[in-house]
């Protein structure tokens, strides 16, 4: 691993494109070095977490409106469309299946300086695999390299203390995962990562105040906009240089500033790809900074008579206290009338309900009759968070042992004892009490899958993606969700 300090440069200096950020992530992505079988065993287990978050939401409203979106752009070859039989240009079916996969907020997640849904980079680049014939080893290599790329850049580079997006990370991340899937020069991927950076670093608004469903459009519009700054790359055009460094470019005006200096860890030349074995999946449909407070939860709740509450506190981390606790000051945030966007980022709401139920689940645990229910609004609202340094330095510790992304819990009763309790990663983290292999990704496949895909669908899909190193190009361009027709639009645009 090799580790690289990237600042802003004036004009005058030509920093050299070797030297350059986009160039060396270019370079990594560019290297055909072989897969290791963990790196490729794990991504089939992301391909399957994908597929069956996505068919959880095929028939919620931002999924559909994205799918009919797409269904007015045919293609021939085209790419497939969960919960539709036509084909479409890559580029909306990237849109429409990346809605698909982040609407749910229950798939895999990286946090470090920064935090993304690495998974998100899959959805794009298998609509490029199955536009252009590729097979199942080309299509491994290129989601590798795209985690590859999106965990390096999280790791080096924070985002959110400028409040950009985290979506600014993955445009780059699937340009070049595309780059290695299509076996493309480093020149190519360097204009495309230059151009996907470009097009796609945007504010946090949306994952502030009252989130919207943009929430789960703004990854699917990284990746389609990286799928059109390759095409364009490879028709010769180019992009803003240097993107990163420029002296009127991202380092310089949106994040640190000129004298700020970043430091991106990225594999040396022949270094194989592992990055995806450091991400981790969802057991639950929300913010992954409540995964392990979920776990609490449950564990806590027959120990509590929630009548005697007096308040609870949350000791965490300063992320998880401003992101998605009370230091984000956003009042949303104890509305039992918010959006599901906005619910599933206050964790006083989930774990509240957690507490009271001893379960969390992708759609009871977010109806409306659920979240308005009085005595849920009065737990919810004894609920505060408080950002602890410890935890903050767990958070971002390097050393796995240390890393924590739970807190501390001190529930006050009304009689004036206390009960204190802590979790430091979710039951389902590499680390945790339980977990997820395999068998686990399977069940939830098939659970998310009951009542969308007819049984015998769901096995061939399985048996189908569980070969994905050595699939031929026909069977993925076949990979899919099916359905028994597209079925009549719901929603009305432009298109």
């Amino acid at each position: 691993m090799i580790e690289h300090t990237v600042r802003s440069h004036p004009s005058a200096k030509r920093l050299p494109r070797e030297e350059q950020l986009a160039w060396k992530l270019a370079a990594v992505a560019t290297d055909a070095v072989e897969v290791p079988a963990e790196t490729a065993e794990m991504v089939v287990n992301r391909v399957i977490d994908n597929a069956a978050v996505a068919a959880a939401s095929l028939a919620r409203r931002p999924v559909r409106a994205a799918r009919e979106q797409a269904l007015c752009h045919p293609a021939t070859p085209g790419a497939t469309v969960f919960g539709a039989v036509a084909r479409v240009s890559p580029e909306w079916a990237a849109w429409a299946n990346g809605v698909a996969v982040r609407e749910l907020d229950f798939h895999d997640t990286f946090l470090a300086a920064d935090y993304s849904h690495p998974g998100d980079t899959i959805p794009p680049i298998l609509a490029v695999a199955q536009h252009t014939g590729r097979g199942g080893a080309d299509l491994v290599r290129g989601i590798a390299a795209g985690y590859e790329l999106q965990v390096a850049l999280v790791k080096g580079i924070c985002l959110h203390e400028h409040r950009i997006d985290h979506i600014a990370h993955l445009g780059p991340a699937v340009a070049g995962g595309i780059g290695a899937l299509l076996g493309l020069p480093a020149e190519i991927v360097y204009q495309a990562i230059g151009q996907a950076l470009h097009t796609t670093t945007t504010t946090r608004q949306s994952r502030k105040g009252e989130i919207s469903s943009w929430k789960a459009y703004a990854p699917a519009f990284a990746g389609k906009a990286a799928i059109e700054a390759v095409d364009r790359a490879m028709r010769g055009e180019g992009s803003p240089s240097p993107v990163y460094e420029g002296e009127d470019g991202v380092i310089a005006w949106l994040l640190g500033g000129s004298d700020t200096e970043y430091t991106v860890p990225l594999p040396a030349p022949g270094e194989a790809k592992r990055a995806i074995l450091d991400t981790y999946t969802k057991e639950h449909s929300a913010e992954y900074q409540s995964q392990a407070l979920i776990d609490l939860a449950r564990a806590l709740g027959p120990k509590v008579d929630l009548g005697r509450v007096r308040r609870i506190v949350i000791h965490t981390s300063h992320h998880t206290h401003h992101v998605i606790g009370s230091g984000s000051g956003d009042p949303q945030k104890y509305d039992p009338t918010a959006s599901r966007e906005t619910l599933d980022h206050s964790v006083p709401y989930i774990f509240a309900v957690a507490l009271e139920d001893g379960e969390w689940h992708h759609e009871r645990s977010y109806g409306r009759a659920r979240a308005t229910r009085p005595e849920t609004v009065a737990l919810w609202r004894k609920i505060s968070t408080a950002e602890d340094p410890q935890w903050t330095r767990r958070y971002h510790a390097t050393d796995p042992a240390q890393q924590a992304f739970g807190g501390r819990v001190e529930i006050e009763f009304t009689d004036g004892s206390t009960l204190t309790d802590e979790i430091a990663v979710a039951d389902a983290h590499p680390l945790g009490a339980r977990p997820f292999a395999r068998e686990q990704y399977l069940a939830k496949f098939r659970e998310l899958a009951d009542g969308v895909v007819k049984p015998a669908a769901q096995r061939e899909f399985l048996d189908t993606v569980q070969r994905l190193p050595a699939l031929t190009a026909r069977e993925v361009a076949e990979l899919t969700l099916p359905v028994s027709s597209d079925g009549p639009a719901a929603t009305k645009g432009i298109f």
